[in-house]
């Protein structure tokens, strides 16, 4: 007999602690030594006792009985060995040694030996327990013999999530509970006293049995007969506890529970099958609707980015022009608005667009599922395409704004002119065709006619100066015909109405001159002061009055070069003015001698010079009028100046922006490209270190906004040119827009290599080495490898080309990692070659992307689920049957993951098919196939 003071605990079950026991539950040295089973002075409390003694004779018959026997008193019916034998046979399903018959006690402890040697064979090590104490009858003993073999035979080899034994069976009922209120499952002896937690056990896989809504938790005694008599009465589990003994006792025996609790796991140990079945089911449909989701969501963000963009480019197309330049200035206006307001929410749609269809390829990769493919017109190209023309009808609309603006600017300065020029020629005009309709000469004497024919000489001199002026005018109303003037009508009416006068007055000009110069045969004298006078007077009368006209004539420029010009030429002309003061004061100076000479001689002069209009008082006035428009002038030439001069400020004050924000964003794009091929670091280093980039390059969107406002003034001052940078703002925008977008694309690549990384178990070091390898061959830091490169670098991590074969070349520094690799199963002939660049390369560009680069080298090793094994999972939850229904989803499924299986399959054909047979196979195939699901 093993002496029982010898161990350090009551008695210890299965091998030493780090070895696994006969049964592959593992090792249960380190429980056993925990449990506070038996008392070393052999004291056990009497009403555990008694519960152990009502629960392990239960548990025994539940066994006995498939013998056709049983057992009354556990302590005394095992003292001859044959029972304790039969039992363990049962138990088993071995044969042990064959028992003796004779009565003697020696026969005795020789079967309960052969009985303690089987529980010995079986990896469990006997402390304490031996055989005469058993044949003796030692209640003490026997229970924890029959508690040895109850963990054994019934609890060992429970497993629940990587937890075996006790911690499994009690994980276990955890679970089954955890949807239940007022239960709360922490161990095997408080938390089963009130009787709810083994209704909830029933009810969780036979609902039909219990009404567990109508249990009370302060009726405890009731809650435990009927989970007792439910369990015996439906799934034939013996009645091993009493209601009133558990609820009397401070702490149930947790070894009684144990055992009948075991009886439950192993009753329902089918439905824990079928359980696991759908936890594999689920986890495939949820992929599979989760992908759906991502699915639906490009496809309605693709449609809503291509509506607006298809409903924005006939806006931007349409180019009927505006007969005001308020009227294509709010045009402008509405443009403006467009770039702040509507169009950047687009740019951000389209980014993430392409981020979600990324990161939706890569779960669909990794996840063993098709390629996603979007409906017809709503791929990426088509909305890049889309997107490509609305930027270049964006680009024109702006060019034919502009253009438009100037030519309405053109047209509102000429036609200004016109109307000026024609207004000073009309003031001129007047009275001029009744003059020269006149016949005063017929009754005129000699000195008359002479002084009639000089003034018409006069007039004529003044005519043809007015030539220049009428030319002019028509000229002007050509071109605004030319540039479809709104008004040309009123402007051509006007215009041929000057031009018939201009006609008229020509053809009476001739008329009356050959009629003063038929009598001027009889006409001799004439006063050739007033001659004189007449002769100087009109030229610098005409002088005068295009002096006034230009000084009053309107002026457009676009340049601080053009409006010194203007100014430059306006002081030419202030430099002539002492010439022009010299000159009329010899004019009023030869009048006044013709009058000194007829007072001085007396003769009466008959009113006005007779040869001339033009009066020394009419000389003074526009002399004085020329006096006053000149610094009237001055000031509006230094007016415009200063504006220019201010638009030359805002030049250079955008082009000081510019040349700022143009380069910075060209320096984040190549710094961009840099740090996606010089990454370090964890993968979550290089993500939280690039969204701390992406934030840098967003906190200086205020620059652009500054840069936007100073376009802004720049436009509303109708600026078009700017020689002091080579960046527009529309440079600026794109660069902006490829900034964000690069960024965030960068960002998304890394987080696709974290999904990678994560689904297909690659070490952070393995991820490492693979960039390491990849930015090595990857020379012009492009960010792919050409074919030859890729093939280098597969050499250089294990693989012999050459020869076809694969090597280990010790180029890799993690051997975990050269074990991947020959796992794979690849070899690189050319042939071979040529199948995995198809691979990496579907679309035959040449290039090797690192995400295409690190998907080839995790495939062949991934643990991914297949169509089979969601086939075989169904076909559990289906009972081996060829079809499921849907009372069989609902009830082992999730309420949403069931109800979306039964939409989705379709009715079950087979010859064994019954009314509501769902086909689950044909359904798991589409599930990894091309369907539409």
């Amino acid at each position: 007999m093993v002496d029982y003071h010898a161990a350090n605990q009551s008695y210890q079950y299965g091998p030493s602690s780090g070895s696994n026991g006969a049964g592959g539950g593992g090792s249960m040295g380190d429980y056993m030594a925990q449990e506070d089973d038996w008392d070393r002075d052999l004291l056990l409390d009497p009403a555990w006792e008694k519960q152990q003694r009502k629960t392990f004779t239960a548990w025994c018959n539940s066994h006995l009985r498939k013998a056709g026997t049983q057992i009354e008193n556990i302590d005394e019916d095992f003292r001859d060995g044959l029972k304790l034998m039969l039992l363990l046979e049962v138990i088993s399903g071995e044969r042990l040694p064959k028992p003796e018959r004779g009565k003697m006690r020696v026969h005795k402890i020789n079967n309960v030996n052969k009985a303690l040697d089987f529980i010995a064979s079986k990896g469990v090590k006997l402390v304490s327990i031996g055989a005469e104490e058993i044949v003796d009858g030692n209640a003490k003993m026997t229970l924890g013999m029959i508690w040895t073999i109850i963990l054994r035979f019934a609890i060992q080899d429970i497993s629940v999530e990587e937890t075996s034994a006790k911690e499994g069976l009690l994980l276990w009922c955890q679970r089954k509970t955890a949807p239940y209120k007022n239960v709360n499952v922490q161990n095997f002896h408080i938390s089963w006293k009130d009787g709810l937690a083994f209704n909830a056990l029933i009810h969780r896989h036979r609902p039909e049995l219990i009404e567990y809504d109508k249990l009370r938790k302060d009726d405890p005694v009731t809650n435990l007969n009927n989970a007792f008599e439910v369990a015996e009465k439906y799934l034939d589990i013996p009645k091993m506890l009493d209601a009133e003994d558990i609820v009397n006792t401070a702490r149930p025996d947790e070894k009684a529970i144990m055992t009948y609790v075991s009886s439950f796991y192993h009753a329902f140990s089918g439905a824990q099958k079928a359980e696991t079945a759908a936890n594999r089911i689920c986890k495939v449909l949820a992929v599979n609707q989760e992908n759906e989701h991502l699915m639906e969501d490009y496809e309605r963000l693709a449609s809503d980015l291509l509506e607006w963009i298809r409903r924005t480019i006939p806006w931007l197309e349409d180019r009927v022009p505006q007969k005001t330049i308020q009227e294509m200035q709010q045009k402008l206006e509405d443009f403006r608005d467009y770039r702040r307001v509507h169009k950047p929410p687009k740019v951000q749609e389209k980014c993430q667009l392409e981020i979600n269809f990324n990161t939706l390829q890569t779960k669909l990769r990794l996840s063993n599922r098709p390629a996603f493919m979007p409906s017809e017109g709503k791929m990426v190209s088509d909305i890049n395409n889309g997107w490509q023309h609305l930027e270049q009808a964006e680009k024109g609309y702006e060019e034919w704004l502009l253009n438009e603006i100037r030519r309405l600017e053109r047209l509102d300065h000429l036609a200004e002119k016109f109307r000026q020029k024609a207004s000073i020629h009309e003031a001129w005009t007047d009275g001029k065709e009744a003059m020269l309709k006149q016949r005063d000469y017929e009754t005129a004497t000699l000195s008359d006619i002479k002084a009639l024919i000089r003034k018409h000489e006069a007039f004529e001199s003044d005519l043809a100066a007015h030539q220049d002026r009428v030319e002019q005018i028509a000229a002007i109303a050509q071109e605004l015909n030319e540039l479809d003037y709104y008004d040309s009508h009123n402007v051509n009416t006007r215009c041929q109405k000057i031009c018939d006068q201009w006609d008229a007055l020509g053809s009476l000009t001739h008329s009356r001159r050959e009629a003063l110069e038929k009598t001027e045969k009889q006409l001799e004298t004439i006063d050739q002061l007033h001659l004189e006078y007449a002769k100087r007077a009109a030229p610098f009368n005409n002088w005068m009055e295009s002096a006034m006209e230009d000084l009053q004539d309107m002026f457009i420029v676009h340049t601080i070069e053009e409006i010194e010009g203007l100014i430059s030429a306006h002081d030419q002309f202030k430099s002539t003015l002492p010439d022009a003061d010299r000159e009329r004061e010899a004019i009023l100076a030869i009048h006044k001698e013709a009058q000194r000479i007829a007072e001085s001689n007396h003769i009466k002069l008959s009113g006005s010079n007779p040869y001339t209009t033009v009066t020394p008082q009419i000389i003074n006035s526009k002399w004085e009028k020329v006096q006053q428009l000149v610094p009237k002038r001055d000031h509006a030439l230094l007016e415009e100046q200063s504006k220019q001069q201010s638009n030359e400020h805002l030049r250079r004050q955008f082009a000081s922006q510019a040349n700022i924000v143009g380069p910075w964003i060209q320096t984040k794009m190549e710094e961009i490209g840099r740090i996606s091929i010089e990454m370090n670091g964890t993968l979550e280093d290089q993500l939280s270190h690039l969204k701390q980039y992406e934030r840098s390059i967003v906190d200086y969107k205020p620059n652009l906004d500054l840069l936007e406002q100073q376009h802004q003034l720049i436009q509303e001052a109708l600026i078009f040119d700017n020689k002091h940078t080579n960046y527009t703002m529309e440079h600026i925008r794109v660069g902006w827009e490829q900034l964000l977008t690069t960024i965030a694309r960068t960002i998304n690549e890394v987080e696709n290599q974290i999904l990678t990384r994560d689904a297909k178990g690659i070490s952070q070091e393995q991820m490492q080495e693979f960039r390491a390898s990849f930015n090595h061959f990857d020379k012009d830091h492009g960010g792919a490898l050409g074919p030859e490169e890729f093939k280098a670098c597969l050499i250089s991590l294990g693989y012999d080309v050459e020869n076809d074969r694969q090597k280990q070349t010790g180029s890799m520094d993690s051997d975990d990692f050269r074990a991947l690799l020959i796992s794979t199963g690849y070899s690189l002939g050319d042939a071979e070659f040529n199948r995995i660049m198809s691979v990496v390369d579907p679309n035959h560009s040449g290039l090797v992307t690192f995400q295409a680069f690190i998907d080839f080298m995790s495939r062949e090793t991934t643990d991914t689920d297949t169509a089979d094994q969601v086939i075989a999972s169904f076909k559990v939850l289906a009972g081996d049957k060829n079809f499921i229904t849907a009372e069989e989803l609902r009830r082992e499924l999730p309420p949403d993951q069931a109800e979306y299986c039964i939409a989705r399959m379709a009715p079950y054909q087979g010859p064994d098919a019954v009314p509501g047979a769902l086909d689950y196979k044909s359904f798991s195939t589409a599930l990894y196939g091309e369907s539409d699901l």
